[in-house]
This record gives structure tokens, sequence and C-alpha cells, in this order.
């Protein structure tokens, strides 16, 4: 019988983003981040932007799933 040896291939780098350039993504991502926070957890409340239920109703089950009160 003969055997076949396999080789391990190469896998390639990822490659390595600048700080300069990712920077400006992860500031968005961060305030879209604590911008969704508010609205689940705050609006609708003593600091309300919105008037009216929507908001609340959109996002009542976000609420109770992190843990936030809302009735």
């Amino acid at each position: 019988m003969s055997e076949q040896a396999v080789l391990p291939t190469a896998v390639p780098a990822l490659p390595k983003i600048p700080l300069r350039e990712a920077l400006p993504w992860l500031v968005f991502g961060l305030v879209m981040a604590v911008i969704g926070m508010y609205f689940v957890g705050a609006e609708q409340g003593a600091t309300s932007i919105i008037g009216g239920t929507q908001v609340h109703e959109f996002v009542h089950d976000a609420r109770h799933l992190l843990g936030f009160p809302c009735h």
C-alpha cells in the first residue's frame, strides 16, 4: 500500500488595521450602543425625549431581557 503525506498549507495572515482607520468606527459603534441603551433603558421615563408610548412598546421585551424594570 502506498501512503500519501498531506502537507499543511499556510494560512494567510489577517491584514492589520491601523488604529487611525479603526478609531472612527469604534467611536461610531460606541455612540450607537449608548443611544440604543438610552432608548431601551430610559426612554418613556423621567428623561423622555419622545412623547407617547410607541418607543416603550417597541423596546418593551428588550427592557425585560436586559433587566430594566418598566412596570
